[in-house]
């Protein structure tokens, strides 16, 4: 699955890489999370677009969002039958620019964060479905899920998940819904190739949604992962023996 990922890269080198019209400045994230607005590539009247959308799809068809899930992925597997889903796979395809995505992995009995990048470095697209939901009151909101797939051999001694990563050579393909037919790109919708991927292990302040700064996708050593781990263990109680009267000897009537 995908539920934190980093937008590190200029907003001039994106829309370079996704040739949308806008020119949007934003600042590096580091910790995106659910139910945030993030930057969703799509195209509209044959040109592409920047668009920011709430990460958590809401269908058309909900009522009332507090009583719906959160859905933040969409498994590849079954978006052609899932009502959630099999609408947008064919009308409402997307990119989210990112740079990256955190995973966690059960270790010890504890969940060790690791960032995971393209070997190369370079930016991705992750693949993106998106719906309009329109309220009672007439409010919109854009809404938008990520989609994943089963993970390659490599990947999956993290999750058993991975985000499907559009290439460049690709871009075209999976955003143009002019015809109804998806054939073209169910090939799409598959883990990253062995070796594209490369990821260490980060802290485990990227736990807390606040903290958002350049430290958390930096490597730490066995010695630092250790450490966190002992600041989290809770502490033996001392048990203090109050100190009696001292004796004076005068004796005492209580």
């Amino acid at each position: 699955m995908c539920g934190r990922f980093v937008i590190t890269s200029a907003p001039a080198a994106l829309r370079q890489l996704f040739g949308y019209v806008e020119q949007p400045n934003f600042p590096p994230r580091y910790n995106v999370a659910p139910t945030q607005p993030i930057p969703v590539v799509l195209v509209e009247n044959g040109a592409r677009h920047f668009r920011l959308m709430r990460w958590g799809l809401l269908p058309g068809w909900v009522k009332d969002p507090k009583g719906f899930t959160l859905l933040i992925n969409a498994r590849s597997e079954t978006v052609l039958e899932k009502p959630a889903f099999k609408r947008a796979i064919r009308r409402r395809r997307g990119l989210i620019p990112a740079d990256g995505y955190y995973e966690w992995k059960s270790e010890g009995g504890r969940k060790q964060p690791f960032f995971i990048h393209r070997a190369d470095g370079a930016p991705l697209g992750f693949a993106a479905l998106f719906e309009t939901w329109a309220g009672p009151n007439g409010e919109e909101l854009d809404t938008v899920a990520i989609v994943t797939a089963a993970a390659g051999e490599d990947l999956a001694s993290l999750h058993d998940r991975v985000p499907v990563t559009i290439s460049e050579r690709d871009f075209e393909r999976w955003l143009d819904t002019r015809g109804d037919e998806i054939d073209a790109i169910l090939p799409l919708m598959r883990a990253p190739r062995i070796g594209e991927f490369a990821w260490h292990p980060v802290s485990t302040r990227v736990n807390r949604v606040a903290n958002d700064d350049e430290q958390l996708v930096l490597p730490i050593s066995a010695a630092e992962m250790e450490a966190e781990v002992e600041a989290v263990k809770p502490k033996k109680a001392v048990r203090k023996v109050a100190a009696g009267p001292a004796d004076d000897g005068q004796g005492s009537l209580f």
